[in-house]
């Protein structure tokens, strides 16, 4: 039995507007819901990776290769935009009915990348490093997200996919920590930890190859019948693309524009800054699935519409916590972050499924590139953009943030599918 076919034989009911499946399967059934636990195993990988990343691979340069940190970071920017352009091309090859190949394979760049790494002794390996890790990393959410809505359905899929996510957030930290050993231990460890990340990639690919999935085969006649009747909802589904790039500031706000707000603007310790992403970080982990499963009876639309609501009001937030100076304005700032970490969480548990519920099954993949894309655009502009604003002066950061997000949560009401 395929595992299709299993998802077939255990689903008996899919109705996007029914919370029952949702509530039924536990954080560690809705991980192994898509694929199992060679997929689940996958999925960690990822997770870890992930936070592993950046702190790595600038460490790795610097430290073990010697290059200069500038080199290294127009390596690191020139590999996220790479894999940002291989996107849409992920999407037309998920089209084609590849399921699983297409995330093996992102995973089996990451390993490359890493293997290059040890034998990188010059710039021009190391871009090359930075390039497969990029292409691997920027692709991986859209190919996981049509593994997951092959082999799930309805808000089972939605609780599958926010599983995941805070999963992911778990091991942001995870990574973070190991980069941090790592450098602690000198070279010898790093180029350790790169053999090793390497090793676990290349293992997490070959298992999610071992699964096989292809999407269901349809008959020509089906998909061109469906295919006459699709033009509308993916022309809102490239309007809800372009709605998002504003939303896709939001992790850049934590990130960037609160550690400046905080050390250059209000002169606090960077401890208030560390603390709140570390808060944040709790809260996504703790309350992502929970949410997404109290608000299953709530259309997609409606969540990720108020996620901007939310949002533009902690911008808001931030703008006048800010004016009060010193520690005072640095306590506000930590109040107005619970706010805001909220309408993350909305944003990440619908934006997604909103997607996946309304793409045309044959444009799953190109459905997803598009909002990748977007994803990545938004947050490729936002560090040069949110400092610049910053620098100038806050009044014009936040107003700004506050506006443009507010007025894509109106584009998202009015545009986006109802589901």
């Amino acid at each position: 039995m395929t595992l299709i076919q299993e998802k077939s034989a255990h689903t008996t009911e899919a109705d996007d507007g029914a919370d029952a499946d949702a509530r039924r399967p536990g954080p560690l059934r809705l991980l192994t819901s898509a694929g199992g636990p060679r997929y689940a195993a996958a999925l960690a990988v990822d997770a870890v990776g992930g936070g592993l990343l950046r702190p790595f691979l600038l460490l790795y340069g610097v430290g073990v290769l010697h290059l200069h940190a500038g080199a290294v970071g127009l390596a690191l920017s020139a590999g996220m935009v790479a894999g940002l352009l291989v996107v849409p091309l992920t999407g037309r090859w998920i089209d084609r009915g590849a399921r699983t190949l297409p995330a093996a394979v992102t995973l089996a760049l990451r390993g490359a990348g890493a293997l290059t790494l040890l034998s990188a002794g010059s710039l021009p390996l190391f871009v090359l490093a930075a390039v497969l890790f990029g292409v691997g990393s920027q692709s991986w959410p859209t190919t996981h997200a049509a593994v997951v809505s092959t082999l799930t359905e309805g808000r089972l899929r939605d609780a599958a996919l926010a599983a995941g996510r805070s999963l992911r957030n778990a091991g942001l930290g995870a990574g973070a920590l190991l980069a941090t050993v790592a450098v602690a231990g000198g070279t010898g460890a790093l180029r350790l930890l790169a053999g090793v990340t390497g090793a676990a990639c290349l293992t997490a690919a070959a298992l999610v190859a071992s699964l096989r999935v292809r999407a269901p085969q349809r008959p020509a006649a089906a998909v061109t019948a469906h295919a006459d009747g699709q033009g509308e909802p993916l022309r809102r589904l490239t309007l809800l693309s372009l709605a998002n790039l504003p939303y896709a500031f939001c992790f850049d706000v934590l990130e960037v524009a609160l550690p400046a707000l905080l050390v250059l603007q209000l002169q606090v310790s960077p401890a208030w800054s560390s603390g709140i992403f570390v808060g944040n970080t709790v809260l996504v982990i703790s309350l992502q699935l929970f949410l997404v499963l109290r608000l299953a009876k709530r259309s997609r639309r409606s969540v990720l519409s108020a996620a901007g609501a939310v949002l533009a009001a902690s911008y808001l937030g931030f703008w006048a916590a800010g004016a009060l100076g010193g520690t005072t304005g640095a306590v506000g700032i930590a109040l107005v972050s619970v706010l805001y970490t909220l309408g993350e969480i909305l944003y990440t548990g619908s934006g997604i499924a909103l997607v996946t519920a309304t793409a045309p099954p044959h444009l799953l993949g190109r459905a997803l590139a598009r909002w990748e894309f977007s994803s990545g655009v938004g947050r490729a502009a936002a560090p040069a953009t949110l400092t610049a604003l910053l620098g100038a002066d806050p009044a014009y950061l936040w107003p700004a943030l506050a506006l443009t997000t507010a007025l894509a949560a109106l584009a998202v009401r009015r545009l986006a599918p109802r589901t």
